[in-house]
């Protein structure tokens, strides 16, 4: 079995694909769900881009779950600390999710305008508000959430709702969802033809531009607006059981750049970030759509692959008790346990890409509104 140490970090590495699996893969169906009211002007059209992502969104759910499982199974504290004090969040996303599910199932069962109009904005909602309030969760984590242990590690959330609404974590919302619209116009440019592709380019193009400008923004106020970092001075070895208050954390002004400065390779990924965005709304204005999709997934790896690196090895400061901050290194369950999933994912990791991918394969293609006529029953 590997060393606890390697795992640990291991661990660290497996979440972050799992959270860039889940906003590339189900972050397209968002981004689709959000485009919807937009792109498609009439009953025939909407059903057009439904029925892009239809087939496979329930499937690309499984990136959401398993990323919340391997939290819950590699970094219990995390977990724990996170839905107590993010619980309201946590909530408004579950609510805004269960549009979803519905929406897709119901929209089309009856033919009634109003009806299917009152579906169109619930899947809206189910696409839009879900990557906003990620969005907000990390730009609260760059400044720290109020949160405590006492000695039994029982966690305190002393915060507020409200108070996660904060400016900066608002303009971080907004990295994330001008992302995921991005990447989901990218996408369904690639499916469509005519005037919804048209419409969609023009909107993923206006994104991608918003992201970048939201992100280069959300990194100078981190580097020049006062927002405090965190570094760690002194802890028990990082093969060590986990003990998060066993370790000295002090705030500085410019800690969140220090990985950027002893690594200097990892200013590749805002580079990535930024530059596959900006490719990507080339290469869709010039109808080479499948390349932009492949480029829009390279900048959400980029965007989330620079908030990882600047955090790390915090997952969860704490803005109140900085010496109770969540690590990578003391906020894991145990050696075995990590063990036990790392080999669960190499098994079942190529099976989940595997399946997706052939399913994707067997249902590729244009959907176009000729189709839908010929197919006025069908289940989207």
């Amino acid at each position: 079995m590997l060393d606890y140490e390697t795992l640990k970090l291991i661990w660290w590495l497996l979440v972050g694909v799992l959270l860039v699996g889940f906003a590339i893969m189900d972050g397209h169906d968002m981004g689709v769900g959000t485009l919807l009211p937009f792109v498609g002007k009439n009953d025939e059209e909407r059903r057009v881009v439904i029925n892009t992502v239809g087939p496979h969104w329930d499937g690309n759910q499984v990136w959401f779950i398993t990323g919340g499982g391997a939290i819950f199974a590699a970094w219990p504290l995390v977990y724990a600390t996170a839905f107590s004090g993010f619980y309201w969040a946590m909530l408004a996303v579950l609510w805004a999710l269960f549009f979803r599910p519905v929406g897709f199932d119901y929209r089309s069962k009856i033919q009634n305008a109003t009806w299917r109009k009152t579906w169109d904005w619930g899947l809206f909602v189910g696409g839009a508000v879900p990557p906003l309030i990620f969005g907000v969760a990390f730009g609260n984590l760059f400044q720290g959430v109020p949160f405590g242990f006492d000695d039994s590690l029982i966690s305190t959330y002393t915060g507020s709702f409200w108070a996660l609404l904060n400016p900066f974590a608002l303009l971080v919302g907004v990295v994330s969802s001008t992302m995921i619209v991005m990447h989901g116009g990218m996408y369904l440019a690639h499916r469509t033809v005519g005037d919804i592709q048209r419409r969609t380019i023009r909107a993923a193009s206006w994104s991608a531009l918003l992201m970048i400008a939201a992100f280069v923004g959300a990194g100078l106020w981190l580097r020049f607006g006062g927002i405090e970092g965190y570094a760690i001075t002194s802890m028990l070895a990082t093969d060590a059981l986990p003990d998060p208050l066993a370790k000295t954390v002090v705030r500085s002004a410019d800690a969140w750049w220090t990985n950027y400065a002893r690594q200097p390779a990892i200013w590749l990924l805002p580079v990535l970030g930024i530059a596959g965005a900006l490719l990507a709304v080339w290469s869709v204005r010039a109808k080479r759509t499948l390349t932009a999709f492949v480029l829009s997934s390279l900048s959400i790896v980029g965007v989330i692959g620079t908030a990882g690196a600047a955090l790390f090895p915090f997952v969860m400061p704490s803005s109140t008790h900085p010496n109770a901050s969540l690590t990578v290194w003391d906020s894991t369950s145990s050696h075995l346990t990590l063990g036990l999933m790392f080999w669960a994912v190499v098994i079942f990791m190529p099976i989940i890409v595997f399946y997706t991918s052939w399913a994707y394969r067997v249902m590729r293609g244009k959907v176009t509104v000729e189709q839908i006529r010929a197919n006025e029953h069908s289940a989207y």
